[in-house]
């Protein structure tokens, strides 16, 4: 599998751990304030600054696979 479909599917993982636990949370108990389609724009939003970056980078060493998240300081390489 290249780093492309890793990275994809990596941030994909990411976004979803996140998205779909915030959405029931907000779901059940933030009901009273959010209603209709501001539900899901909420956990959308939540969830895309909190999940995972990946990216699959290019090197002269080769294609390497890198991560950047809003709780660890810089970018980190993945093996």
């Amino acid at each position: 599998m290249s780093k492309k479909v890793k990275a994809f599917l990596y941030n994909f993982i990411g976004f979803a751990g996140f998205f779909l636990p915030v959405y029931y949370l907000i779901q059940r108990y933030g009901g009273l304030t959010l209603t209709g389609y501001f539900i899901p724009i909420t956990a959308f939003v939540i969830a895309t600054l909190m999940a995972p970056k990946f990216q699959a980078v290019k090197t002269h060493d080769g294609e390497k696979l890198f991560m950047k998240w809003l709780f660890i300081n810089g970018v980190k390489e993945l093996k």
